[in-house]
């Protein structure tokens, strides 16, 4: 036989070795952790009854993160702080002058929080 067909035959046998991983992973990150963040992904992997960098693969995939907050969503605990004193005003005047005569300052500003905390909850971060 000649040299080229010994070679042939060593790419085409489907017999011995290992076989080939579906996904292959190439690419490397490095992170820095302290001792603590270290010790804690260590436990959960040992929990979970996996290796670390298995674990960490598995959370990146299913882990869910709220991003920062944006200008607007600042903007609007903002607003809502300067409610919240507003809020504390009326209390401190329906102790003095009575609760019926701030009921409808009280639903109004109460109306204004509720529309701002519905915009803040429903953006998808």
């Amino acid at each position: 036989m000649e040299e080229t067909e010994i070679k042939d035959r060593k790419h085409h046998n489907p017999k011995g070795g290992r076989p080939p991983k579906k996904v292959k992973r190439q690419n490397q990150l490095m992170v820095r952790l302290s001792e603590i963040e270290r010790f804690l992904i260590e436990e959960k992997a040992r929990y979970a009854g996996m290796k670390p960098s298995a674990w960490l693969r598995q959370s990146a995939k299913k882990a869910k993160v709220l991003a920062r907050l944006r200008p607007d969503d600042l903007k609007h605990l903002r607003t809502l702080t300067g409610m919240a004193n507003n809020l504390n005003q009326l209390t401190h005047l329906a102790h003095k002058e009575g609760l019926t005569l701030i009921r409808q300052s009280c639903q109004e500003l109460l109306l204004q929080i509720d529309l701002i905390l519905k915009k803040v909850s429903s953006d998808d971060r």
